[in-house]
């Protein structure tokens, strides 16, 4: 059975221009994934008719569509019109979804102090669906439709994140899209997560494995030092995925920290939790990322206390006790430093682990002895700390993320009592 071929198109003009970030694609390639199918292309396209036209004209090659955006009430929100005119449907009205719009957009001009007058056209606008379409209701105001071709079946839905991912769910309860996947071969997925080790050095491993093919498909993706791998295997082939899972594990194991996909940040938080511990962190060039990655799971509150920004040196020596002849003798960006930061947060904060991050994230700032890329991270806990220095790679964005991986990873090495190597 051949694996459907699917397509993803993420309209807007804003994201071709780069004003805003493209979330829907990688969600929607995700979900694709997780359900048996491989994307063949996401395309992202602005909002001009032969542009949008384009588009559509080649992902419905594909078995499955899935389009985001362009479905509001303005001039420029083409999507329903385009999909239509490619899928040689005619458009028509559907009263019921008139009126459930309508009844949401009242609200809306109640709450703006607007006459509802103003709306009525964008309402009849976003109620407008092509022939043999079904609606998926509503997240907002623009619904999600399904149009099932045959040959090719498309899936419409807003292009707001949350919007999108509220109606994605009903799209897979849809016959359509459930005949597509149910075409769908099974197969196993392992995941590996690596953390350490250069990405050269995984590919490395796997080719000394044997490499993919055969039936298993491996990918490998760098994302802030942390090396992720993902090995697809085929009914057929379970027993050689579950071999290159081995080979790696063997070679690779030191650095080995993860085989499910929950974020360092959770993983972190579940160590604390198992152990009854509480945690907090002291941060300087990172500026709380190290508290946004922890504070970005739900329930971390259990464990997680706050943090101290610690950003100038005054606040540093006020607000987490790191003595001024310390920063003096050693500069701000040091392990002795670091080191201050962590005891002091965990004495102030009254918490059981804490760790520390100071670097520098330039671009300026940086001198032969301490160039921008250079981070020391500290953490400490009730059965000793560990240490890390790195020199980080990348602009100020990447240096600072990958500060706050390698902090988290470091807190992740004490309470699994690993030593640190990276």
């Amino acid at each position: 059975m051949s694996r459907p071929r699917a397509a993803i198109v993420a309209t807007g003009s804003e994201l071709v221009r780069g004003e805003r970030a493209d979330r829907n694609g990688p969600y929607l390639a995700g979900e694709l994934v997780r359900h048996g199918l491989d994307p063949a292309r996401i395309e992202i396209v602005g909002d001009g008719v032969d542009d949008l036209e384009g588009a559509f004209r080649r992902a419905f090659e594909s078995d499955l569509v899935l389009v985001s955006g362009g479905l509001g009430p303005t001039h420029d929100d083409r999507t329903v019109e385009l999909v239509a005119r490619v899928a040689g449907r005619e458009l028509v009205v559907d009263e019921a979804l008139e009126e459930k719009i309508g009844g949401v957009s009242r609200r809306i001009a109640d709450r703006l102090g607007r006459p509802y007058s103003e709306f009525t056209g964008g309402v009849r606008k976003q109620a407008t669906r092509p022939d043999g379409s079904i609606s998926l209701g509503l997240a907002g105001t623009a619904p999600g439709l399904v149009l099932d071709l045959a040959d090719t079946v498309v899936v419409v839905l807003p292009g707001p994140p949350r919007e999108l991912q509220r109606l994605w769910p009903r799209a897979l309860e849809t016959e359509a899209v459930r005949r597509v996947l149910a075409r769908a071969p099974d197969r196993e997925h392992r995941i590996l997560r690596f953390f350490g080790t250069p990405e050269s050095a995984v590919a490395e491993a796997l080719a000394r494995a044997g490499g993919e093919g055969g039936g298993v498909d491996v990918t490998i993706c760098a994302r802030e030092f942390e090396i992720h791998v993902d090995l697809y295997a085929e009914a057929s082939a379970t027993d050689r995925g579950q071999a290159l899972a081995t080979s790696l594990r063997a070679s690779l194991g030191r650095y080995l920290f993860s085989e499910d996909e929950r974020p360092i940040g959770e993983i972190v938080l579940d160590l604390c939790r198992q152990r009854g511990l509480s945690l907090a962190t002291a941060e300087s060039c990172t500026g709380g990322l190290v508290a946004s990655r922890l504070t970005a799971i739900p329930g971390s509150s259990e464990v997680y206390v706050g943090s101290v920004v610690a950003y100038a040196d005054p606040v540093k020596q006020k607000s987490l006790g790191v003595p001024a002849d310390l920063i003096q003798t050693h500069g701000a960006v040091s392990p002795e430093v670091a080191a201050a930061m962590a005891t002091g947060a965990r004495e102030r904060l009254g918490v059981d682990v804490a760790v520390a991050v100071t670097g520098v994230a330039g671009p300026g700032g940086g001198s032969p002895e301490k160039p921008v890329g250079l981070v020391f991270a500290h953490a400490v806990g009730p059965e000793g700390e560990d240490a890390v220095r790195t020199e980080l790679p990348g602009d100020r964005e990447m240096i600072r993320g990958r500060a706050t991986a390698a902090s988290l990873h470091l807190v992740r090495r004490l309470l699994e009592n690993r030593h640190s190597h990276a």
